[in-house]
This record gives structure tokens, C-alpha cells and sequence, in this order.
């Protein structure tokens, strides 16, 4: 059973979607990154997966639990967190204020030892942890964003672009404690621009195409492929 599975997914802004009929999967201890042009519609597809648009069509389940059209609130508890591209740290607050609020969520009782299993994980917060949100570099509040969604032990954590903007060193750096965190038995699904740190990464790769899910598969076997043709939408897949 797939830590998430989106089934026949259509969204949109108005009437008009603009996504339809995606079908994705994520395993835990996994990675898997959406990538493709501009516009393809993979923040779409994201702010519909964790509630902030509601599917025109089709089911998500997170845990063979029917998330659908559950309050966005409630998501959360069930499994499925989301760090968004920007504003996604409480700059006025200290990295560890940060993620006491992450754990309120929390379907344990135990934020405190669960704070103290994050900041083994990243250990540059923990160095940090009495500094304002506002006072860390870009990458290092992209990383506190990332922790913070943990801080309720999720089934699944949604990341929008998780290294737009940063260094290629802090970009490794994301991306290092990225696969870290799959291996903490957690399905890590990713929107990604970078087609060639996608790649590199991930466990399995979706590409998007005008809304669509045009092709998908293990990295290794997306790596093979003319993606420069597939990302103009110029590629017939079997």
C-alpha cells in the first residue's frame, strides 16, 4: 500500500483545470520529484494534494485513509504535511520556537523528544537554535521549514521547490538531508526545477507536461529518455 496515492487528480483556479486525470504514487522511504516547464501545473498539483485547492475530480488517500475533501487543517494529522516554496518559517521567532509550533500538530505527546530527534538530524538548526528564523541564511530556513513539518512524524512531506534560489552548495546540502529523511521511512514527494538534481536523487521521477502527468518511472529509466522533446510536450510514451 502507497504511503499516498493520488488517483485521476483534475484542479484548478476557476472552471477550468488546470491538471487533469493525474494518477501519482509515493512509497515510504522513497523519493519522488515532479519536475517539467513552467506552467505544467506541479504546484497545482501540490496545493491540491495537502487541501489548499479542492480536486474538481479523482481520490487521494494518504494511508488507504480518503483525504479528498477533508478541512486542510485535519490533513495534516493524518499523515501528509507541506512546506511551501516561500514564506515558510516564522522569521521573528527562534528556530527552536519554530518547532515547538510544528509539534502542536503532533500526534504524539512528546514534542520535546521528538524536537531533540530533529535537531540530531539537522545538526546546523541545532547549532542555531536560540537565533531568529529571520537571522539564518536562505538555505538554512528552507532546512528549518523542512523541519518544522517533521516535527509531527508524517507519513508523507510535500517540499515546493525546496532549493529554489539557493547555492549549489546548500543546494546539496538540502538535497543530502532530503534523502536522509526518506531513509527515516518517510515518502518525500518534491517539486523540483532542476531537472538534472531530480534526477540524481530521487527514487522515481513524474514528468509534467500541460497539466498532465506525461511520463513517469524509476529515475534511471527517466534519465534515459529525450527530455529536452518530452519537456515540449514532443515525446509519444507507450
Amino acid at each position: 500500500m502507497p504511503a499516498l496515492s493520488a488517483e485521476r487528480v483534475s484542479a484548478g483556479y476557476g472552471r477550468a483545470p488546470i491538471i487533469t486525470d493525474i494518477s501519482l504514487e509515493a512509497d515510504l522511504g522513497t523519493v519522488t520529484t515532479i519536475i517539467g516547464p513552467n506552467g505544467a501545473g506541479k504546484s497545482t498539483f501540490a496545493k491540491t494534494l495537502v487541501g489548499i485547492l479542492r480536486p474538481m475530480s479523482g481520490k487521494i488517500r494518504v494511508n488507504d485513509v480518503d483525504i479528498t475533501r477533508m478541512p486542510g487543517h485535519l490533513i495534516p494529522r493524518n499523515g501528509l504535511v507541506y512546506v511551501p516554496q516561500v514564506d515558510n518559517v516564522f522569521k521573528r521567532l527562534t528556530v527552536r520556537e519554530n518547532l515547538e509550533i510544528g509539534g502542536f500538530a503532533s500526534r504524539t505527546n512528546t514534542p520535546g523528544a521528538r524536537m531533540d530527534e530533529i535537531l540530531a538530524i539537522f545538526t546546523d538548526l541545532d547549532k542555531a537554535k536560540d537565533k531568529r528564523a529571520g537571522d539564518l541564511s536562505g538555505g538554512q530556513q528552507n532546512l528549518l521549514a523542512i523541519a518544522r513539518a517533521l516535527m509531527i512524524d508524517p507519513s508523507v512531506i510535500m517540499l515546493d521547490e525546496p532549493t529554489a534560489g539557493l547555492s549549489p552548495a546548500y543546494t546539496d546540502v538540502v538535497w543530502n538531508q532530503i534523502e536522509r529523511i526518506s531513509k527515516l521511512n518517510t515518502a518525500v514527494l518534491v517539486v523540483e526545477q532542476n531537472v538534472e538534481r531530480a534526477i540524481k536523487h530521487s527514487d522515481f521521477v513524474h514528468i509534467f507536461v500541460a497539466g498532465s502527468n506525461h511520463v513517469h518511472g524509476p529515475a534511471k529509466e527517466i534519465a534515459a529518455l529525450d527530455l529536452a522533446s518530452i519537456f515540449l510536450g514532443r515525446s509519444v510514451v507507450g
